[in-house]
């Protein structure tokens, strides 16, 4: 049982009831956007659904994986995920989620997302979610609610894209070795490892892998890798303990790594994204 959180109604609903209501709320709302929060327990899953607007959807505690026919993605800490108006997805908890999901029409504002895209969130964006998220959205709009949302709005084509999506594959053999992966990742794990695992030939398993994310596994080790070192590295944690702690041999190995995958040292990198963010967050303070 789940403490609703949604507009649709007071009390302990079920989960799937509380999705159902969620949905046909948001069917008959008009209003632009409508952002809304909801808590997950480990392990659960959102069956398959879709809605006449495109859902801005970020985990502010615990992980995600996202199910569309288009591939699966976990998306990480400080990302969202955009899922436009549509497409039939399904959402699974990998560990307790704190989730605030934005849902907007799609002719709301020139410039929407019109593909799913993992995107990076601003400290500005987060803070907007978090406080349009504080009051009941059934309740009338103050004016400094709408400007809120209207803010909020503008700021969504605003978001950079970022290659942090992390397909996941169907295949519950491989998912479950990948699982463990994001449990204890290490960039010495080897194609060879993974197959003997599975009693499959290197070139059957090279060929399932890829087929199941569209990757190979060098390339998904290190968006797994990245997915690991960038919210410890925001976070100011040294570089060093960093790569040693993700099973690096060296710092220079890592930042080798991290370049390839992002086009630049983690450095210059966590320093290009505070400086794109700091003029919104000098804007907000106008």
């Amino acid at each position: 049982m789940l403490k609703e959180e949604t507009p649709a109604g007071n009390g302990d609903v079920s989960m799937f009831e509380m999705h159902m209501r969620r949905l046909r709320w948001l069917e008959q709302k008009s209003d632009h956007i409508v952002a809304l929060p909801c808590e997950y327990p480990d392990g659960y899953r959102v069956p398959e659904h879709d809605h006449d607007r495109a859902q801005l959807l970020h985990a502010l505690h615990g992980v995600v994986l996202i199910k569309t026919k288009f591939g699966r993605w976990i998306v990480p800490p400080d990302h969202a995920m955009w899922v436009p108006a549509g497409i039939v997805h399904s959402v699974e908890m990998l560990g307790d989620v704190s989730m605030r999901s934005v849902y907007v029409l799609p002719d709301a504002i020139e410039g929407l997302p019109s593909r799913l895209r993992v995107v990076a969130v601003s400290d500005l964006m987060r803070s907007l979610i978090i406080e349009a998220v504080q009051k009941p959205a059934q309740s009338a709009p103050s004016e400094r609610r709408i400007l809120l949302l209207n803010l909020l709005l503008l700021e969504i084509p605003r978001l950079p894209e970022r290659p942090l999506g992390l397909t996941f594959p169907s295949d519950p053999r491989i998912a479950a070795l990948c699982r463990r992966f994001l449990a204890e990742p290490s960039p010495h794990t080897t194609i060879d490892d993974w197959a003997e695992l599975l009693g499959m030939s290197r070139r059957s398993f090279t060929r399932t892998f890829h087929r199941e994310t569209g990757l190979s596994l060098s390339t998904w080790r290190q968006q797994a890798l990245l997915f690991a070192a960038l919210p410890r590295l925001a976070d100011g944690e040294p570089i060093t303990s960093v790569a040693l702690d993700l099973g690096y041999d060296s710092v220079p190995a890592f930042t080798t790594m991290f370049k390839r995958m992002l086009g630049a040292s983690p450095r210059n990198y966590l320093r290009r994204s505070f400086e794109a963010e700091r003029p919104l967050r000098q804007e907000l303070l106008i």
